[in-house]
């Protein structure tokens, strides 16, 4: 659309408009939202007395009492404009003109500024045509979505894992750490789906309630590495769920905010690495590493899911944040979201700790429960330092954990990060073990693309000469390629060496192309 320099009634325009809609506005303009009242035309600093435009701005000021300034006080009255732009400014100029009259201010419009407005009306008959059609188009859209807006409060989000699983694994049998053999084939290539469903609703702004429907496939066997190593953290994290195409409520949480330094979390459905343990590298496993050796502290987090409650205290420019929480894993007698170290595997001799100390007797406050506190260490914008404590009790058997979580940004593309912790678990069906665990790894942003993410890990998820005759070291690649806004793919590559903490195990080797998309 070719350029037009600003007539006199140009100017006028855009002192009657006080503002151009920025949907009109040509960029290059630098056109913005905010402009600031003029009382006087001295209070423009690119406008003087011995301008062409001052009695016409002046005028506007005196007869109609409506002219703007960009925030620097200046008024660009030289600048160029489109002929849609200038159709944008006659539109609400005409509004304005028009709202004089039909409140009794008619005297206000001068004979001369009516002639103009109808020849400028005539000239641009077309653009204000589009422009106005465009507007009821935006009206009638608008109506719509009101009508049929699912809640003024509520908002519906949406997220679909689908992915393709392979792997197999060097020598003859894979046992697990108490010795069963868990298969003596390389297991068959999957299709692991899951989806997911959040209605967040917020009341005052500052509070949340979510609800997550979730469904799925079969659970921790659909992947290659979850099904020869289902102990030590190889699992898919988006495959542990179990749910068999059932639909679970995955997430039930109010959460409130008493001051602006404090953040409360009650409900009955909540799972602790939604709140703790975060790492900016390595903690969301439709986006990053995949495995739950590598998205949280394997051993200091053994039951995330549960009923309870999670305090988040920022004091207001402070470096430090303190996270507590608190999880029933059996509160309301649902399923584990997350088994962790207590199973995985499909019999009593192949899980870990079958029958650890006794039996759970379940209850928001009985077996098994976990506590959680993080203390968060933030010096500056490139690194986080989080101390942790854990502790509760599990089948009988009483835990208390210490770990540490760090991220760090070398810059604005290349960071890397880390994770250790140590536990001590007396009283379970091998006698009182103290495994440790640590992982560490880095991390590229906007490789290749924007939004592209690469990310290499490796990670011993449980050291402990106890349990097995060696130490299970976990490796994982992957590079997140974003297609659009809603869709990105990811291949990623899994390889666990001395599987299940057992040196007769050849090393297993998985290769996974995960889609996720977001809606």
């Amino acid at each position: 659309m070719p350029k037009v320099e600003f007539l006199s009634f140009s100017t006028i325009m855009m002192g009657l408009l006080g503002i151009i809609n920025p949907s009109f506005a040509d960029t290059k303009n630098e056109f913005i939202n905010e402009f600031i009242p003029v009382t006087a035309v001295s209070q423009l600093k690119d406008v003087q007395p011995t301008d062409w435009a001052f009695q016409a701005l002046r005028s506007l000021v005196e007869r109609y009492g409506v002219i703007s300034g960009y925030p620097d006080a200046n008024f660009r009255g030289q600048n160029a404009m489109t002929r849609y732009e200038f159709a944008a400014g006659l539109n609400a100029a005409l509004h304005r003109i028009n709202e004089l009259i039909g409140t009794g201010k008619e005297s206000l419009v001068s004979p001369e500024d009516l002639t103009t407005l109808q020849h400028l009306q005539k000239e641009f008959a077309d653009e204000l045509a589009t422009l106005r059609a465009r507007i009821d188009g935006l009206e009638t859209s608008n109506v719509e979505l009101s009508a049929n807006q699912f809640s003024t409060t509520s908002k519906l989000t949406g997220q679909v894992v689908m992915a393709v699983n392979a792997g197999e694994f060097a020598g003859d049998k894979i046992i697990a750490p108490r010795g069963a053999v868990i298969s003596q084939n390389d297991p068959n290539s999957t299709l692991i789906y899951r989806t997911s469903l959040d209605l967040n609703s917020s009341f005052k702004g500052t509070d949340l309630l979510k609800i997550r429907l979730v469904t799925g496939s079969d659970g921790a066997n659909d992947s290659a590495t979850g099904f020869l190593e289902p102990n030590f953290g190889s699992v898919l994290d988006y495959s542990i769920q179990g749910l068999n195409n059932q639909i679970s409520l995955a997430r039930l949480y109010y959460t409130f905010t008493p001051n602006s330094d404090l953040k409360v979390t009650i409900g009955p459905a909540l799972v602790a690495p939604d709140f703790v343990d975060k790492n900016r590298y390595a903690n969301v496993s439709f986006k990053d590493f995949s495995t739950q050796a590598f998205a949280n502290n394997f051993i200091l987090l053994p039951r995330a899911g549960g009923a309870g409650a999670v305090i988040d205290w920022h004091p207001k420019g402070s470096s430090v944040k303190l996270r507590a929480a608190y999880i029933g894993g059996d509160a309301t007698n649902q399923l584990p979201d997350n088994q962790r170290l207590i199973g995985g595997g499909g019999s009593q001799d192949i899980r870990l700790f079958p029958n650890a100390g006794g039996g759970a007797d379940g209850g928001l406050f009985g077996d098994p429960y976990q506590g959680f506190a993080e203390l968060e260490y933030s010096p500056s914008k490139a690194v986080n330092v989080r101390l942790q404590y854990s502790g509760g009790k599990i089948f009988g058997s009483s835990f208390q954990g210490i770990g540490v979580n760090f991220d760090y940004s070398l810059n604005s593309q290349i960071g890397i990060f880390g994770r250790y912790g140590y536990a001590s678990y007396p009283n379970t069906s091998l006698g009182d073990i103290h495994p440790n665990y640590w992982m560490a790894g880095f991390s590229l942003q906007d490789l290749f693309v924007k939004g592209g993410i690469f990310g290499v890990a490796i990670g011993q998820p449980f050291i402990e000469s106890a349990v097995g005759n060696s130490t299970q070291t976990n490796y994982e690649m992957f590079y997140n390629l974003p297609v659009n806004d809603n869709i990105r793919v990811t291949p990623l590559l899994q390889i666990v060496i001395n599987p299940s903490n057992q040196n007769d195990n050849g090393r297993i080797i998985s290769g996974t192309l995960r889609t996720v998309f977001s809606f």
